[in-house]
């Protein structure tokens, strides 16, 4: 994407009105049911920083899970520098893709990039390693001015509120009816220094009727 058209891009989500662009006075963007537990405030608070760190299979699930429910109640969303996402699964996820931008290959001019989303998006999710602390605090101190939420995905990040990993990753059932359960661990400073851990269904918590007839694929 080039830079004019990303300026554009983020005039439009930013000119939205509040109901529109999820950018009420309520500081906390919603997360879904099984995640609210593991965030301070059982949601994402506008200018706060939750990383999402590598860890088990399924980490980029638990990445598009943790946006779907905001995507869901208006929020925009965007991701940089994840160019393996896949638009079916965000969708497949709850993510609204008319307002998700994805710029799979911003360059050494990506901490620019960020910064520009962070200006008129909800939630902004930044790959990143071994990036220098200089422009994580610089990132950081953007949301913090902006009322968003940024995302860092991948090691090498100081100073989250919370820090997301998947520790473990299994699949039950076979072909369309198939479901993830990925198991969450949660850790971070202040409100969150307490650890933290969850199960998360993928793409939604099966009814308990349904739970006892899946099987476990190892």
């Amino acid at each position: 994407m080039q830079p004019a058209a990303l300026s554009d891009l983020v005039r439009r989500a930013s000119d939205l009105g509040p109901a529109a662009a999820g950018l009420g006075t309520d500081r906390l963007l919603p997360v879904a049911s099984q995640l609210r537990d593991l965030l301070p405030g059982y949601g994402l608070r506008r200018g706060s920083t939750v990383a999402v760190a590598p860890g088990a299979p399924g980490t980029t699930s638990l990445l598009l899970a943790l946006l779907a429910e905001a995507s869901r109640a208006g929020s925009w969303c965007a991701v940089v520098g994840v160019p393996a996402l896949g638009l079916l699964a965000a969708s497949e996820l709850g993510i609204a893709l008319d307002r998700f931008a994805v710029v799979p290959h911003p360059g050494p001019e990506w901490p620019a990039v960020a910064a520009t989303l962070l200006d008129g998006f909800d939630l902004v999710v930044v790959s990143v390693k071994d990036i220098a602390a200089s422009v994580c605090a610089q990132l950081a101190a953007r949301a913090r001015q902006r009322g968003s939420v940024l995302v860092p995905f991948g090691s090498g990040w100081d100073g989250a509120e919370v820090t997301l990993s998947v520790t473990e990753s299994r699949w039950y059932g076979v072909g369309e009816g198939s479901r993830r359960r990925i198991t969450v661990a949660a850790r971070g400073r202040g409100a969150a220094a307490r650890p933290r851990r969850g199960q998360v269904w993928l793409p939604g918590p099966p009814v308990e009727e349904e739970t006892q007839r899946l099987r476990v694929v190892r």
